[in-house]
């Protein structure tokens, strides 16, 4: 058992990105900011399944190419797999959560962001 503080812990790109709370030994939890206009590469996992719930604002979350527009209080599960890109198209800052599992360090596959 452990405890972790987020204020302890950084944002991957200074103000945005992930801000990993625990990266495995089983599953990876981050908090994840988003300024309004940015994104994220899209790619895909090939053994994580990948859980979003939105905390705060309105996030533009497209799987295998279909844009769902998600708001405060939703959940995304996102399989093994399937390619997702993440962009935040409002005016204000985006906070999720971020759930990964099970961990496999490096399976992340980039490929090219969709046209929206």
């Amino acid at each position: 058992m452990y405890i972790v503080n987020e204020k302890d812990k950084e944002y991957r790109f200074g103000e945005w990105g992930p801000k990993y709370l625990m990266q495995g030994p089983r599953m990876n939890f981050a908090l994840v900011q988003f300024m309004p206009g940015q994104d994220f590469r899209a790619h895909y996992h090939e053994v994580m399944e990948e859980n979003f719930f939105v905390l705060e604002g309105n996030v533009t979350i497209v799987v295998d190419g279909k844009a769902h527009d998600l708001a405060a209080g939703q959940f995304i599960h996102i399989e093994p797999g399937e390619v997702h890109y993440v962009i935040n198209r409002s005016s204000s800052v985006v906070r999720m959560s971020a759930a990964l599992a099970p961990f496999k360090d490096g399976d992340k596959v980039e490929t090219e962001n969709p046209k929206l």
